[in-house]
């Protein structure tokens, strides 16, 4: 059998043992980093292009994210620990259904177009366990977060990983990316959660607070102290990337550290506090099942890039010729294949076209900085990701957390995040063909 057929072959198996890891109870991560070396090894021994410098780059570029996401996980851990979200979930009262959905939707939102929507997804998870005792409640909060992260993160030019992308290789602007595509976002999230608000009813249950209290000798001063300096660690990624230029994980790995420096020194003086609450003790808590899963997936998705099959992809699409309907199928494929990779062919597959060349051929005019194709395909490729529970960073981080079902999200959250989609889309073609773009 053609290896070419055969990874596809091999890695649709996986796929469908990630989805089906509750009735098979095979662990996901198992899965996923088995699916990477079984494609890699069909590579490197039947193809005869093999390139281990290939390996070793898209190696590279995987692990910036796998140690993005441990140290934002930890973190958020440290801050936990130290009681600095209960500040925050104090001041949530209500526990009426209709009224969290929205308060924890917009919310997610706008926090994700300012940090990112994977990190986003890891805190307001963290939040959601200390508003929400029932797990299949807790479960759909959670679903409603992956909605709004992926909306907010796709908005902004630091708030999701592919939007990044294009920002850095010039195809978009900041100013523009956020003025022209902040509408069909909001509109992404606001038609399911207007939607789910006539059908969700009753109050959640809320979990005891003396089951929750630690037994240590924690203060205010300390919560508030370490809440500050994790979630402003966070904030201070995309201006550390900013400032020098380097990779947002060297940013994240900056706050771990400095707030492993003022843990260490704060509970020097009470031993029972440092032994619970020191850093060393508090990594081990991290899911890091859930991280290897990150890196099996990704690492999988990567064989297919290096050995064509997106590339092949692209350019059946290519064939397709309405750019917005090419942007709307990536979508789609964003939700069974990592963004990242697609947007990257898309990149190679459609060369940014400059302003002479747009009037010598107008068919190249979506292609321009800031042109329709662009905006549109960072867009899509950012919400699309909310289809299925592993189509983004933020599906997966939450997925690792809590333990939700692919099956279970498929059938309670994907269709109103593929009505989002639909509905943020048309917008965007809306407003792109009448007013932005004409």
């Amino acid at each position: 059998m053609n290896y070419f057929i055969l990874m596809i072959i091999v890695f649709i198996l996986g796929y469908c043992c990630i989805a089906l890891e509750h009735p098979l109870k095979i662990n996901k991560s198992a899965t996923a980093l088995l699916l990477a070396v079984l494609l890699w090894t069909f590579y490197a021994v039947f193809s005869g292009n093999y390139n281990h410098e290939d390996l070793v780059l898209h190696l590279g570029e995987t692990s910036e994210i796998v140690f993005f996401l441990l140290g934002a996980m930890t973190i958020v851990e440290i801050v936990d620990r130290h009681e600095g979200f209960r500040l925050i979930t104090d001041r949530i009262k209500t526990t009426n259904k209709r009224k969290l959905l929205w308060i924890v939707g917009i919310l997610t939102f706008f926090m994700s177009s300012v940090l990112d929507n994977m990190t986003t997804a890891i805190v307001m998870c963290a939040l959601l366990r200390k508003l929400i005792a029932e797990k299949k409640d807790r479960w759909f909060f959670c679903g409603i977060v992956i909605l709004a992260a992926n909306a907010g993160g796709a908005f902004s030019p630091i708030g999701d990983v592919t939007t990044i992308m294009l920002w850095i290789k010039g195809n978009v602007t900041a100013t523009k990316i956020i003025i022209e595509t902040f509408i069909p976002s909001l509109v992404s999230l606001l038609v399911p959660l207007t939607a789910i608000s006539f059908m969700l009813k009753g109050e959640i249950l809320t979990p005891e607070k003396n089951m929750e209290k630690m037994q240590s000798s924690i203060n205010k001063t300390q919560s508030i102290v370490i809440l500050i300096l994790g979630v402003g660690s966070l904030l201070f990624v995309p201006i550390f990337k900013t400032i020098t230029h380097l990779p947002p994980y060297l940013g994240i790995l900056f706050g771990l550290s400095l707030l492993w420096f003022v843990t260490e020194i704060m509970h020097k003086t009470n031993k029972e506090n440092y032994q619970r609450l020191n850093v060393s003790n508090v990594i081990t808590k991290v899911d890091v099942p859930s991280v290897l899963f990150f890196l099996g997936i990704l690492m999988a998705v990567a064989a297919l890039q290096s050995a064509g099959h997106l590339k092949l992809l692209s350019s059946t699409l290519n064939t397709i010729g309405n750019i917005y309907v090419i942007d709307l199928i990536i979508g789609i494929f964003s939700s069974i294949i990592d963004n990242v990779p697609l947007v990257a062919a898309a990149i190679g597959m459609y060369p940014t076209a400059s302003a002479e060349m747009a009037i010598a051929n107008p068919d190249l005019a979506h292609f321009v900085v800031d042109g329709a194709f662009w905006e549109f395909l960072a867009y899509c490729a950012g919400t699309g990701g909310s289809i299925l529970i592993i189509g983004s960073a933020a599906g997966v981080a939450i997925m690792g957390m809590e333990k939700i079902d692919f099956i279970w999200y498929l059938k309670k959250i994907s269709l109103w995040a593929l009505l989002g989609y639909f509905a943020g889309g048309g917008v965007f073609v809306l407003l792109s063909k009448f007013v932005l773009h004409t």
